[in-house]
């Protein structure tokens, strides 16, 4: 399994806005957002925008606006979410739940190739379905505050800065 850029990016955002959620900052402007991981804004929005479609996150327009989750960090999970951007999470269809398609095997049943990529696809998935972001927005920031290190988005003139004088 291979996660695109454009997936990777959208896993980021939310684990940011989840970020910035904990800490009191209840909405990240797109720019915010795109400063942090160094993208065009237009590329951020566009995938922003697949995830609000899908009601994983929330817009406001104005002043104080910017983007939010629309949904519980508990109740948001990693598989589901690439599974959205990206697509199924086998490494080859004639084993995806949601996609499947037929090889060129010609006795799938008894493939090994297939059985081998049968156990890849529900160990990635059983990882992938079970995290939360929650959890990991948890980890996160016990590893940002074990290392006294503030997000970028709580200090906009740095990428990171230390919570220490």
């Amino acid at each position: 399994m291979n996660l695109s850029k454009r997936c990777e990016y959208g896993l980021r955002a939310l684990i940011d806005i989840g970020i910035a959620s904990e800490l009191g900052r209840p909405r990240l402007q797109v720019s915010e957002l795109a400063a942090k991981e160094k993208l065009p804004v237009k590329f951020l929005e566009q995938i922003l925008s697949q995830l609000k479609a899908a009601g994983y996150v929330k817009s406001k327009r104005g002043k104080f606006g910017g983007y939010s989750l629309a949904k519980r960090m508990d109740r948001i999970k990693f598989g589901p979410v690439i599974r959205l951007i990206d697509g199924p999470l086998a490494p080859i269809r004639c084993v995806s739940e949601t996609s499947y398609a037929c090889c060129t095997c010609p006795d799938e049943v008894h493939c090994g190739l297939r059985m081998l990529m049968l156990d890849v696809r529900n160990a990635i998935a059983k990882i992938l379905d079970r995290y939360t972001l929650a959890e990991i927005v948890e980890i996160t920031l016990r590893k940002l505050h074990r290392d006294k290190v503030t997000p970028l988005f709580l200090q906009p003139s740095m990428r990171f800065v230390s919570i220490l004088p």
